[in-house]
């Protein structure tokens, strides 16, 4: 890749971009830094302008654009769960009614000890589920009463679900920008 060929993303930056060749590369490693994820610092644009070249300023005006132009969908924290002892993880599929998938799944969202919840369609005629949350725990018996208690408090004993408990982590990683080939 040559300076002139740098990536899509530093036309959506024009302001930065027009800056001259450093602040291209500048761009190219913000990106790859931005896949690392933001630094546990009170100041993590000051700490990326230092990895990268640019001003903190840059680096804001940037991650805005990027944002603004979808390049960025969205920030997230990706929480290594199980180094933290949540060993006991289940994701929890109900069959809603259509009509009530939206209504149940905010209802579920504001829960506590729901970690995650979305709608999903369903693949029948094998898979019926169309409301998915996640329970992170401790040990298994104390999600299933918190499970029970979930149950009791929106009325759901009749509606179909079932427990999938997680046996093995593999990988959680934040979104990629750069190719690295």
């Amino acid at each position: 890749m040559t300076l002139h060929h740098c990536p899509e993303s530093l036309a959506m930056v024009p302001e930065i971009a027009s800056a001259g060749p450093v602040s291209a590369w500048g761009l190219l490693r913000l990106r790859r830094q931005l896949e690392l994820g933001l630094p546990l610092t009170p100041k993590p644009y000051e700490i990326l302008a230092e990895k990268t070249g640019l001003s903190e300023h840059e680096v804001m005006t940037a991650i805005r654009q990027w944002q603004a132009h979808g390049l960025i969908k969205r920030f997230g924290l990706v929480v290594r769960h199980r180094t933290l002892g949540y060993t006991a993880n289940a994701m929890v599929v109900w069959d809603v009614p259509d009509d009530h998938v939206q209504a149940l799944g905010q209802a579920l969202a504001h829960t506590s000890y729901i970690t995650l919840c979305y709608q999903r369609p369903r693949r029948l005629p094998d898979w019926p589920y169309n409301l998915f949350c996640m329970i992170h725990g401790v040990d298994r018996q104390r999600v299933m009463n918190q499970l029970a208690t979930l149950i009791a408090e929106q009325g759901l004993e009749q509606t179909p679900h079932a427990v999938l408990f997680s046996t093995k982590a593999y990988r959680q990683r934040g979104g990629r920008y750069v190719s690295h080939d």
